[in-house]
């Protein structure tokens, strides 16, 4: 059978190929055999990847590494699986499965199940959030971004969220009442902290998911849309929860002082802990079960585009890797 995987050249570029694999006859214990009808694509994280394919010190850990191909994560496996989750068949651990309810379909499940679980890590282990709350999502208009919407307004917490295009403050005005104030944010008179100050009355909001900072002024182009680390320390409330995707944050001292006078915390999202660690595996296991009902009762309703063939699973991957499609793309079996 063929399976996706991602090639690293000597140069560092990244290339994803369908080449032949097979599963492995020996079932160990506890493991079971599974056929993929739809598998979901997210961007790898190349320097993570590395360092769990390799036996040997990688180039992340500042020492010479020699992988060259490995499994790109694709959600059904743990992130330091050797096979591709973009396969026909997979061997995975029991305890990584939850039965899908009847009326879900395969393709909603593949393409909800990181960004919900991405969700539930944010606004649950690391936000702890509460009725009442006011959450500010940054990009609400991303299949994170939207489940993360609807995760919070189930749980009574006020969302405000950002539009990073006219297109996509569109779509969230249209998710009202779950989104209380789109922020369009692509146009140069918003101000992200005045919005955010005068619609909790100045008092600040309690929680902040962001998609990146700028951490300076002149930062690329790419990422003219992210808000300074700053603006997200200044529209936080006191006790305030700043949970961030940027894995190279930087703090200077002004910055911990702020936070320090606001009693404010700053988490990072990983959700793929919940694999890492075999203590967490009851919860993991919950999430995923929450996660599945409430895709059957409507409460979760991703942002998934239509279904693509195996054969097209290498553009599109590609596509994904550059950031260059805002839904959730789904590859077919």
């Amino acid at each position: 059978m063929k399976g996706l995987y991602c090639k690293l050249s000597e140069a560092g570029e990244v290339k994803f190929i369908i080449q032949e694999t097979s599963v492995p006859t020996t079932i160990g214990n506890h493991q079971v055999k599974v056929q993929v009808k739809g598998c979901a694509l997210s961007p790898v994280d190349i320097k993570v990847s590395i360092c769990l394919a390799s036996s040997a010190a990688c180039s992340f850990c500042k020492e010479p590494c020699g992988v060259t191909i490995f499994a790109p994560d694709f959600r059904i496996l743990p992130l330091d699986a050797e096979m591709s989750g973009l396969c026909d068949v997979v061997l995975i651990d029991e305890y990584n499965l939850v039965q899908k309810p009847e009326k879900v379909s395969w393709f909603e499940a593949a393409g909800a199940i990181k960004d919900a679980l991405r969700a539930y890590t944010a606004l649950h282990t690391l936000a702890r959030m509460a009725v009442g709350h006011t959450l500010l999502v940054l990009d609400g208009a991303s299949p994170f971004g939207l489940l993360a919407i609807q995760l919070a307004h189930y749980h009574g917490v006020k969302v405000l969220a950002t539009a990073v295009s006219l297109e996509d403050q569109k779509f969230l005005e249209q998710l009202r009442p779950s989104v209380a104030r789109v922020i369009g944010v692509w146009d140069s008179k918003v101000d992200l902290v005045d919005s955010c100050l005068e619609e909790t009355g100045g008092l600040g909001v309690d929680i902040v998911i962001d998609t990146g900072v700028r951490l300076y002024e002149e930062e690329s182009e790419v990422k003219k849309h992210l808000p300074y680390k700053h603006d997200i320390i200044s529209l936080l409330g006191v006790g305030g929860h700043w949970v961030t995707t940027e894995d190279n944050l930087q703090l200077d001292p002004p910055d911990s002082r702020n936070l320090f006078l606001k009693a404010a915390s700053v988490s990072f999202l990983n959700e793929e802990v919940w694999e890492a660690s075999r203590a967490r595996q009851g919860r993991y296991l919950h999430i995923m079960k929450d996660v599945v009902e409430k895709l059957a009762t409507g409460t979760f309703r991703p942002l998934v585009e239509n279904p693509v063939p195996l054969y097209e699973a290498t553009v599109s991957m590609e596509m994904v890797q550059r950031r260059q499609l805002r839904k959730r793309v789904v590859v077919k079996l």
